[in-house]
């Protein structure tokens, strides 16, 4: 059976996972922190299930856990996980998914073309909002991730406005960075 044959038949219970990273500023300064996420292939539907700055197998079991919760559920309808050959997506990882009835199907080594929708995402996501800002703390960066997904999925791309609203030139930005500041950056 040939890739396009297999992803075709089966396209319903396919999602796929992978890593990128995001400077943020925090109170310790530039921080790079590493963003797991989980795309369902059949409805591009993206979930963030984690940042963390050093991912490690512990973090990465309680990612398995939060993808499979009965009441979350992310991947709930999906059989097969694709993934790269991370080391972090151990066989404890796989378990864990095994446990919910979703294989975790580990790729070839260099072959980014056969988990190409969550590098499209990935490239996407930094062409369209992390090359153009840096955010402020954790929460703010989770929350600008989910959003610039959801309009990049509606409209097809981000359009000039939605990037200029939040540029630090624009008078909106300068509004919620006074009340950001004023509720102390030393939170974030």
């Amino acid at each position: 059976m040939t890739w396009k044959e297999f992803l075709r038949t089966h396209w319903e219970v396919l999602a796929a996972t992978d890593f990128f990273t995001v400077e943020l500023w925090t109170g310790r300064g530039l921080v790079r922190y590493h963003v797991i996420f989980v795309i369902k292939l059949a409805t591009r539907e993206v979930h963030i299930a984690g940042m963390v700055p050093e991912p490690n197998e512990a973090w990465m079991k309680q990612v398995a856990r939060n993808l499979i919760d009965p009441m979350v559920c992310f991947l709930r309808g999906t059989r097969l996980l694709l993934h790269d050959r991370a080391g972090l997506f151990s066989e404890q990882f796989r378990q864990l998914l095994a446990s919910a009835e979703v294989e975790g199907l580990r790729l070839p080594a260099r072959s980014p073309n056969l988990n190409a929708f969550a590098e499209r995402f990935v490239r996407t996501i930094r062409e369209e909002c992390l090359s153009r800002m840096i955010f402020f703390g954790k929460p703010r960066c989770a929350g600008r991730l989910r959003s610039s997904w959801r309009i990049i999925t509606r409209k097809g791309t981000i359009n000039h406005w939605e990037i200029e609203s939040f540029s630090p030139r624009s008078r909106r930005f300068l509004r919620l960075g006074r009340s950001a500041v004023a509720g102390g950056l030393a939170a974030c």
